[in-house]
């Protein structure tokens, strides 16, 4: 009796132990399936963030581009001020006459504004409109 008693007490501890050990076992597959899904994500986020990183690089690189073209356009300009400023303003260049004729100025406007002559302010109208 105490033979049956303890094969049964040991069937029993084996069954529990099989049971636990299946649940456990379970449990892990649900764990790493979870940690799976969250290693897919992260490595998607990693993607993305590498993506955006070699897109802000690039947008950087361009802007570098585009700054050492203004500077290269922007360098003379201190000089061509200077030669502004240095300018006699009653040395009248008859371009910006012909500009203004062009835009529609008229003789008073063209000698109140240029400095002109009214014989000049006349011939540049002329000059200028027959073409």
């Amino acid at each position: 009796m105490i033979f049956e008693v303890a094969v049964l007490f040991l069937a029993l501890l084996w069954a529990v132990s099989l049971w636990l050990f299946l649940n456990y076992s379970k449990r892990q597959r649900q764990v790493l399936a979870e940690q799976a899904v969250g290693d897919a994500l992260r490595d998607q986020r990693i993607k993305d963030l590498a993506k955006r990183l070699d897109d802000y690089q690039n947008v950087t690189v361009r802007m570098g581009d585009t700054l050492h073209e203004l500077r290269s356009v922007v360098a003379p300009l201190p000089d061509k001020l200077l030669q502004l400023e240095q300018r006699d303003p009653n040395d009248v260049t008859f371009s910006q006459a012909a500009k203004l004729v062009g835009m529609g100025a008229s003789v008073e406007e063209l000698t109140q504004t240029c400095g002109l002559t009214q014989a000049e302010a006349q011939l540049m109208s002329k000059l200028h409109r027959a073409q």
